[in-house]
Formats: C-alpha cells, sequence, structure tokens
C-alpha cells in the first residue's frame, strides 16, 4: 500500500510496515523510503534498491508490475533471465535483447516490439543477421543493411525504405553500384554517383535529375566529361567545364 508523502512533495512513499525487509534491510539502514525501496512504484527508488541489493533481483522475475520486473532484469544474474524472453511486457523483453547471451538472441528476432528486434538486429553475429532481412519494420532493416557484410547486400538493393536503400548504396562494394543506378529516389541515386567506378559513370550521365548528372561530372573521365559539356542545365556544363579546364591543365 502506498501513501503520500508531505503535500509540497510528490515523491512516492510506500507503507513500510507490511514489507518483507522492515525488519532487516529497513532496521539496518539498508533501504530508505522514498529513496531506495522495492514496494514504491517508483522506477528511480525501485532501480537503487537494485543497485544496493542485486542479490534480491530474482525474487522479483514475476512481480506484477513490469518496471519493477524490467529493473529487476537489469540485475538479473544471465542464468535467471530465460524465464523473461517471454514477459508480456516489451519493457521487460528490451532489457532483455541488450543483455542475454548472443546465441539466445533468435528467440527475440520475431519479437512482437520494434524496439527488441532492433537490438537483436543491432547484437545478432552476422551469419544470422540475414534472417531479419525481411522483417517488416524498416528501421529494423535499416540495422541489418549498416551490419550485413558488404558482399551480402544484394537482397536489399530493391527495398521498399529509402533509408534502407540509402544505407545499401553507401556500403555495396562499388562493383555492384550499377544495380542501383536507376533507384527512384534522387539522393540515392546521387550517393552511387559519387561512389561509383568513374568507368561505369556514363549509365548515369543521362539521368533525368541535373543533381545526379553535376556528381558524374565531378568526376567523369575525359571522354565522358566531354559529352557533358553540352548538358541541359547550366550548373552541370559549369562543372563540366571546370573540371574538363582542371584535367586539361
Amino acid at each position: 500500500m502506498l501513501q503520500a508523502g508531505p503535500e509540497d512533495d510528490l515523491t512516492p512513499f510506500a507503507n513500510c510496515s507490511q514489507c518483507n525487509y522492515r525488519d532487516t534491510l529497513l532496521a539496518v539502514g539498508s533501504c530508505k523510503p522514498g529513496d531506495c525501496c522495492v514496494v514504491a512504484e517508483s522506477g528511480r527508488q525501485i532501480d537503487r534498491f537494485f543497485r544496493a541489493h542485486p542479490e534480491y533481483a530474482a525474487d522479483y522475475i514475476q512481480d506484477s508490475f513490469w518496471e519493477r520486473r524490467a529493473i529487476a532484469a537489469r540485475y538479473l544474474p544471465v542464468h535467471h533471465l530465460r524465464p523473461l524472453l517471454t514477459d508480456p511486457d516489451e519493457a521487460v523483453r528490451r532489457v532483455l535483447a541488450y543483455r542475454v547471451p548472443q546465441e539466445w538472441l533468435l528467440e527475440l528476432c520475431n519479437d512482437t516490439d520494434r524496439e527488441v528486434r532492433i537490438t537483436v538486429a543491432d547484437r545478432l553475429p552476422e551469419q544470422q543477421l540475414e534472417l531479419m532481412a525481411e522483417d517488416t519494420d524498416y528501421l529494423v532493416r535499416v540495422y541489418v543493411a549498416k551490419r550485413l557484410p558488404a558482399g551480402r547486400l544484394f537482397r536489399l538493393v530493391a527495398d521498399p525504405d529509402n533509408e534502407v536503400r540509402r544505407t545499401v548504396a553507401e556500403r555495396i562494394p562499388c562493383v555492384s553500384l550499377g544495380l542501383m543506378a536507376d533507384d527512384a529516389e534522387v539522393g540515392i541515386r546521387r550517393i552511387v554517383a559519387q561512389r561509383m567506378n568513374a568507368d561505369d559513370l556514363e549509365m548515369m550521365s543521362k539521368d533525368y535529375d541535373w543533381t545526379v548528372r553535376y556528381d558524374v561530372a565531378l568526376r567523369a573521365k575525359p571522354d565522358l566529361l566531354q559529352q557533358m559539356l553540352d548538358d541541359v542545365e547550366e550548373e552541370v556544363r559549369l562543372a563540366a567545364q571546370q573540371r574538363w579546364e582542371t584535367l586539361s591543365a
């Protein structure tokens, strides 16, 4: 049972009269109402309690208050964590995703909570990461794209989300960038033009967006550059002319 503190203080205070630690921890000052207390519905107080007494965390694995379980999970020895993998509250499972051994992570890769899956994607061994490449949430796939070995990014070059494809364009081997030369997003095509091998830039020199052609002009070799001196866009012509003069100097 909780009781109110002083009228000008909103700190939650627990009723210590029925507390299991009344004659032990409380009696010797190892817990303190309003400051270090596992009974109060206050995350700050609960965390201070478990920080001081991590040996009691295992007693709260099945506690009815989700925040108490989540905080206890931070202090539990690893061998006590498995029962919480299926905890009904996502806050608890988020803690688990950070703490469990890597070999347990596959049990969380289909979790209903995106934050749990994001953490899994950030921690999962590379050889298992591809299992999450088709996750329904774009941000999970972004994490996959950031961590997959560059040579295994091909399956994400046509991902429906721009942010995922942008990450792929920034990391995929240069020799494979031609696969993204026709991407629907201008910003992604610009990344391709900025990273693609100069010998392959001709495929992008006629892009309908002038900013992509501008990036091509900044890197084009003389033969292609000469063709771009007559581009319909003045900014592209100027960039091509300046580069031509630099190469000719």
